[in-house]
């Protein structure tokens, strides 16, 4: 109990160590030399100062702080995002899911309960959307339902940004897309283009294979474009997920997984680097790859199982190699965004630690102190869980991500941004609320976004929100 009382005692004192102890005793310091040399000796040195010592203690100040500013990149800011809400056609509940599952001919009764017991632990609810083409029994799946499924979600979550923002197709100058699997030709940057006769001179980006963590890539590369392009110029990045092409129609079940998780979606975000009527800065981005590691990099990926059928394969070492790429992830970005106050707690655990041995429990930094709102990608509950004991976050915290699972389901990239339409949905976003997303992908790679609201949300009910039919019900036990 005493150190819940001293501890905020503690982080007002670190925190504001310059305000609170350096300001005091340097005012102390001085006016004691003051006192000391009298009210004539203080007149008779200023006056004798030199010109060019005055002149060089106001200039070079200013001339410091003007080359830093100038040599600063500039700051991109977000604008606005929509998220897809498909048609109530593509609903899939978990039963119809087991059912569909139970009369699938690749699928014997060992299987089957199986698959049964991981859909009823999987966090998932019954309002997920999955395209028509695998309603089917058995799944139809081709690449010209794939490409309908990415048409029907692209435009659709394009068309609901472009109403909320107002902006013209040509004033975009920047196009970066992502979907983890499904890659057409042409590309998903040409079909947008076609669809939406977008500028010729577009700078155009299109990833694929690079996981659910890859929305978080995608927005390092339209910042680093922006940053080279002209003030004020604007990128467009839309992520997604192809269900229908990463569908497995197999027996194996390290490769049932994520079938059963994954749903689909997308989002599309407007980026500049103009404030004007912007929502949000973006402050940090950090980015974590541990492919050198063989048990990193084959924890995860698409491959064919004996019969010859294709599907991501999922190892038992997904869990803990995700653990161990967030510890790195988070060591690299506790350094820029935690208080003073939680980094010299670490650093005295860690110096006790080394000294006195393993006896010493290294101190875990509280993230809350540098965020008010979490979106972690919602990967399934067992991601979830990780981080959220990981971290030592509260079920609030996670709620956002829950949530998002249990109503969206996987959508692998785009999920974070459900998540952070969710804060919205639910009023919690205020000017000055920081949030960090973080995103966990095939490789294996774990990468951070960090926002900064600078214009609270007026109206959490616009065109296309994705919570808008089903917000009142939520949070729910799951």
């Amino acid at each position: 109990m005493v150190s819940k009382h001293l501890k905020p005692l503690y982080q007002l004192v670190v925190n504001n160590f310059l305000i609170v102890v350096v300001a005091p005793v340097t005012a102390l310091v001085v006016l004691r030399k003051a006192a000391q040399l009298g009210p004539d000796e203080l007149l008779s040195r200023l006056h004798g100062l030199r010109q060019v010592h005055v002149f060089l203690a106001v200039f070079l100040p200013i001339a410091i702080a003007t080359l830093y500013f100038m040599r600063r990149p500039r700051s991109v800011y977000l604008v606005d995002y929509a998220c897809c809400r498909p048609k109530s056609n593509c609903r899939v509940s978990i039963g119809s899911f087991i059912e569909s599952a139970r009369l699938s001919p690749y699928i014997d009764d060992g299987t089957f309960h199986f698959m049964s017991r991981m859909l009823q632990r999987s966090g998932l609810g019954d309002q997920t959307y999955l395209h028509p083409s695998l309603h089917h029994i058995p799944p139809h799946c081709c690449l010209s339902e794939s490409r309908d499924e990415a048409e029907q979600i692209i435009f659709a979550t394009i068309d609901d940004l472009l109403a909320k923002t107002g902006i013209s197709p040509d004033a975009i100058d920047i196009l970066v897309t992502n979907c983890s699997g499904f890659t057409p030709t042409p590309t998903f940057t040409e079909i947008m283009v076609n669809k939406y006769k977008l500028r010729g001179d577009i700078r155009n980006v299109n990833m694929s294979g690079m996981g659910c963590s890859a929305g978080v890539i995608s927005l390092d590369v339209a910042r680093s474009l922006l940053q080279a392009a002209p003030r004020g110029a604007h990128a467009l990045v839309v992520s997604m997920e192809i269900t229908s092409f990463i569908y497995y129609t197999g027996p194996d079940r390290t490769m049932l997984l994520p079938g059963a998780l994954f749903r689909m979606g997308a989002a599309a975000v407007l980026l500049s680097t103009s404030r004007a009527k912007s929502r949000l800065r973006l402050t940090h981005i950090v980015r974590t790859l541990t492919a050198a590691k063989d048990r990193a990099y084959l924890c995860a990926s698409l491959k064919e199982d004996e019969h010859g059928e294709t599907g991501i394969y999922l190892s038992k070492d997904l869990v803990p190699v995700a653990g161990e790429t967030l510890k790195a992830n988070i060591a690299a970005l506790g350094s820029v965004v935690l208080p003073p106050s939680e980094k010299l707690l670490f650093a005295l655990s860690f110096i006790a630690r080394k000294a006195l041995g393993r006896r010493i429990k290294l101190y875990v930094p509280d993230f809350r102190m540098a965020f008010e709102h979490f979106c972690v990608h919602s990967g399934g509950r067992a991601v979830i869980d990780a981080v959220q004991t990981s971290l030592c976050l509260s079920d609030e915290n996670v709620e956002p991500s829950r949530m998002t699972l249990h109503r969206f389901g996987n959508t692998s990239s785009s999920s974070l941004w459900y998540e952070l339409a969710y804060i919205e949905a639910k009023g919690r976003m205020r000017k000055g609320d920081r949030v960090w997303m973080v995103g966990f992908g095939s490789g294996f790679k774990c990468n951070s976004a960090v926002w900064e609201c600078i214009r609270s949300p007026s109206d959490v009910t616009t065109l296309g929100a994705p919570w808008a039919d089903s917000i009142h019900q939520y949070p729910v036990k799951i």
